[in-house]
């Protein structure tokens, strides 16, 4: 692929994303946030944050401004994430002093989303808009290299068998 049909690095259009407060009757917990989804911003150039659904039972904030990047090292993240059952763009988020949960990172590399839960940050999985499916697959197919392969050690003669030879960098 030429340079100028390569796919772009940054997606068609920038996103939103819905996080929601739960109520709950428990005893222990009175309220749980989740990331609802992310959807196509449509929010002008510094339009904040908006409540969109607001109950006896739920809310729902919506936060505009999130763009999402891919890049090349993530490639493999990115097509495993895409050929899995169920796309999803994972939504980092913390809750800040005010009792609000807002997004801070968005990713769809399942390796990235991965490596933020073992971290021990707080992610959520929602599903990928379809029409980023196909600009994700086009720029993870054009980075994926693929496993390398592993290469047979060499020796020095047949009867150094066990011991690489010098070739190698083993000495």
């Amino acid at each position: 692929m030429s340079e100028e049909s390569s796919p772009s690095r940054v997606a068609p259009f920038p996103v939103a994303v819905i996080m929601e407060r739960v109520r709950l009757n428990d005893r222990w917990e009175t309220e749980r946030w989740e990331a609802k989804g992310v959807v196509r911003d449509s929010a002008a150039p510094g339009e904040g944050e908006r409540v969109i659904v607001n109950d006896e039972r739920a809310m729902q904030i919506l936060f505009p401004g999130f763009t999402l990047t891919l890049h090349p090292d993530e490639a493999e993240g990115y097509l495993y994430n895409i050929t899995s059952p169920q796309p999803k763009v994972f939504v980092m988020w913390r809750v800040g002093e005010d009792g609000i949960a807002r997004p801070e990172s968005l990713t769809v590399s399942y390796h990235e989303g991965a490596r933020w839960m073992d971290a021990e940050e707080t992610v959520g999985g929602v599903a990928l808009p379809p029409e980023l499916l196909q600009w994700i697959a086009e720029f993870g197919a054009e980075h994926y290299k693929g496993e390398e392969p592993k290469k047979k050690k060499r020796y020095a003669s047949s009867r150094d068998k066990g011991v690489a030879s010098h070739r190698d960098g083993v000495k």
